[in-house]
């Protein structure tokens, strides 16, 4: 999920094409993973926020969501790119660049995208 909400996406993060990232991220995992921009994920004090969810064997392999914040270049693309197409969350060790843009979002926001 890629979010395009009040904050991200938008002029509020300057410097950056919103619409070419997106686009290069489905361009780049395209027959690879489902790239869906959603509303606001309410963490915008991390814009631009993408969250890799687990394949349904990475999720049965114990791979959980994975929250990315200030993910505001294109080096910070590629490497998630490279992290969803080596298998992501439960299956491939996530590189040790992407832990910069690791956070935990709160209890009440991941409850929110459980149901």
């Amino acid at each position: 999920m890629v979010c395009r909400g009040c904050c991200c996406g938008t002029p509020k993060v300057p410097g950056l094409d919103h619409r070419a990232q997106l686009t290069d991220l489905r361009a780049s995992l395209a027959g690879v993973a489902n790239v869906r921009p959603t509303d606001c994920l309410d963490a915008c004090e991390q814009a631009n926020v993408i969250v890799i969810q687990p394949s349904a064997e990475g999720r049965k392999a114990g791979g959980r969501p994975v929250w990315l914040g200030l993910v505001n270049g294109p080096d910070a693309a590629a490497d998630i790119t490279a992290w969803v197409k080596a298998g992501g969350p439960g299956l491939a060790e996530a590189p040790d660049i992407l832990d910069l843009y690791t956070f935990a979002p709160s209890r009440r926001i991941r409850q929110a995208l459980d149901d």
